[in-house]
C-alpha cells in the first residue's frame, strides 16, 4: 500500500489573516459599493443582533448565510449598501438590568428614576459591542458598523411611528385580542425568545378531562339530519370533549368538530351516576371509551365483550349549530366596547367546526376556550362565538384568572358586570382560588 507524505503547509487561520488584512488594506468592503455607484440597488437592513449578550456559532452561521446573498448581489452589479443595526427592545434586557439593580418593576421611580433606569439599560444593551464588531470583521462579514441604525434612538422610534401612521390611515389597523403568553412581573407579553430564555419553564402535572356537554333539544328540528331522531328517545343527550387542560372549562364557549370526520350516537351508561344517556364522539375514537359507556354492568364484571348499541352516525358538519348548557353557568358570555357590556348574552355554547381536530386521541371533539387558546381563538371568531370574559374595575377584560393563577375575586370586577353577567353565589365559591394545584404555593411542583 502506498503512503502519501501528509501535506503540513495548509494554514487556514494564516489565510484568513492574509486575506482579513488585504481587503482592509485596499478597502475593499467600500470599493464595492462605491464602484457601483448609480446602478440599481439592492438594500439590506441587518435583521438586528442584540448586544447585551455575547454572539455564539449560530449567529456566524446566520450571518454567513446573509453575507452570501448580498456579495452574490454585488457580482450581478447592483449596488449593495448593507446598513448594520443593534436590537436594544427587548424584556431580557430589563430583567436584566432588574436583577442587577436588585429592583422590580414597581420600584421605578421610586428607589431609581425613569431616566436612571433607561440610561443603565442603554449600557447594558450595548454591553457586548466591541466583542460583535471583532466577531463581524474576524469573519469577513461585510455590514456597514459606522452607520448602524439602533432600535433606541429617536430617528428610528419616529420612523416607526411614521409607518403605523400611514397604516392606520389606509385603515389597516385594528382593534383586536389576540392570545399570546403573558408575564405578570414584567406586566408584558412573550415572544417565544423569551420564553425559551432558562428559568421561563416548570414542569407541572395536569389531569386530562372527557367532559359531558347536555346538549339542548332543538326548538325547530331539521327532518334531514339523522341526529334528530336522539331527541325522540326520552334519554339526555351529551358530547364528550376530552381536554388536557380542564382548568380551562369553566371559561368554555364552544365544542369544535372535523366536518368530514365520522361521528356516532351510542346508548350509554354515565360512570359515574349510572344513568343512562346517549353519548355523541368520533367513531374512531368509540374503541376507547366502550367500557366506561357499556350499559351492561353485568358483562364488564363477568369479562365479555362489551359491545355498544350505535343509534346514529353522521359526518361532523352535522353536528354543527347544536347547543349545549353552559357546563359552569356562572358568567355570561359579554360582548365589552369602552369597558361597557353591550351586549351580556351573546351567542355562545354552539358546536362549530375546525379544521385542526383529529382522532388520534380524546374523542374527536375539542373543548374551546377563545381565551386561553390561539386555535380556540380562530375557529371561535371564524364562527362567531365570543370568549368568557371577566370586566375589572378598571373597564379591561380579562380571562377568568388573574394574574397570579387564582379567579379573580369579586370586589376586583366592575359592579355593573357583577350584577349583570355573574352568578355570584356560584362564582363565588371559586372565587380567589388556585386553578391549579402546581399554582398553589403549599403544593409541590409535582401536584401532590
Amino acid at each position: 500500500m502506498k503512503r502519501y507524505k501528509e501535506y503540513g503547509k495548509l494554514d487556514l487561520v494564516k489565510v484568513q489573516r492574509e486575506m482579513l488584512a488585504e481587503w482592509e488594506s485596499t478597502d475593499l468592503f467600500r470599493r464595492s459599493v462605491t464602484t457601483r455607484e448609480g446602478h440599481t440597488p439592492f438594500l439590506f437592513f441587518e435583521g438586528p443582533p442584540s448586544a447585551n449578550g455575547m454572539p455564539g456559532i449560530h449567529h456566524v452561521l446566520a450571518r454567513t448565510i446573509k453575507d452570501t446573498f448580498c456579495r452574490f448581489k454585488t457580482m450581478q452589479g447592483y449596488e449593495v449598501r448593507r446598513k448594520a443595526g443593534w436590537d436594544t427592545h427587548g424584556l431580557p434586557v430589563e430583567l436584566g438590568v432588574e436583577k442587577k439593580l436588585g429592583i422590580t418593576k414597581e420600584d421605578i421611580g421610586k428607589k431609581i428614576s425613569v431616566d436612571e433606569y433607561n440610561a443603565q439599560c442603554r449600557s447594558e444593551v450595548m454591553k457586548y459591542t466591541k466583542e460583535w464588531t471583532a466577531l463581524t470583521k474576524q469573519m469577513g462579514y461585510w455590514v456597514d458598523l459606522d452607520n448602524p441604525y439602533i432600535t433606541y434612538d429617536n430617528k428610528y422610534i419616529e420612523t416607526l411611528w411614521y409607518l403605523l401612521k400611514q397604516l392606520y390611515e389606509k385603515g389597516y389597523l385594528y382593534k383586536g385580542y389576540t392570545i399570546q403568553p403573558y408575564s405578570p412581573a414584567a406586566g408584558t407579553g412573550l415572544s417565544s425568545h423569551e420564553l425559551n430564555q432558562p428559568g421561563c419553564y416548570r414542569d407541572v402535572k395536569d389531569t386530562t378531562c372527557t367532559a359531558q356537554f347536555r346538549v339542548v333539544t332543538p326548538t325547530n328540528p331539521s327532518e334531514g339530519r339523522n341526529i334528530e331522531k336522539l331527541f325522540t328517545l326520552d334519554l339526555p343527550v351529551y358530547i364528550l370533549a376530552w381536554t388536557t387542560t380542564p382548568w380551562t372549562l369553566p371559561s368554555n364557549t364552544a365544542l369544535c368538530v372535523g366536518p368530514k370526520i365520522d361521528y356516532v350516537a351510542v346508548r350509554g351508561v354515565n360512570p359515574y351516576t349510572h344513568e343512562e344517556a346517549i353519548y355523541i364522539l368520533a367513531e374512531e375514537r368509540l374503541s376507547a371509551y366502550a367500557k366506561e359507556l357499556n350499559s351492561i354492568a353485568d358483562k364488564q364484571d363477568a369479562g365479555e365483550k362489551a359491545d355498544i348499541e350505535v343509534l346514529a352516525r353522521c359526518k361532523g358538519a352535522e353536528l354543527v349549530g347544536l347547543r349545549y348548557e353552559q357546563l359552569f353557568p356562572w358568567v355570561d358570555p359579554i360582548e365589552v366596547s369602552d369597558g361597557a357590556i353591550t351586549n351580556r348574552k351573546a351567542d355562545a355554547f354552539r358546536v362549530i367546526a375546525g379544521d385542526y381536530v383529529t382522532t388520534e386521541d380524546g374523542t374527536g371533539i375539542v373543548h374551546i376556550a377563545p381565551t386561553f387558546g390561539a386555535d380556540d381563538k380562530r375557529v371561535a371568531d371564524a364562527a362567531g362565538v365570543p370568549a368568557l370574559y371577566m370586566l375589572t374595575k378598571s373597564g379591561e377584560t380579562r380571562p377568568m384568572v388573574d394574574f397570579t393563577g387564582k379567579y379573580w375575586l369579586l370586589d376586583e370586577l366592575d359592579e355593573t358586570f357583577v350584577r349583570e353577567a355573574v352568578n355570584a353565589e356560584l362564582y363565588g365559591r371559586y372565587a380567589g382560588q388556585w386553578v391549579k394545584n402546581a399554582y398553589d404555593p403549599k403544593y409541590t411542583v409535582d401536584g401532590r
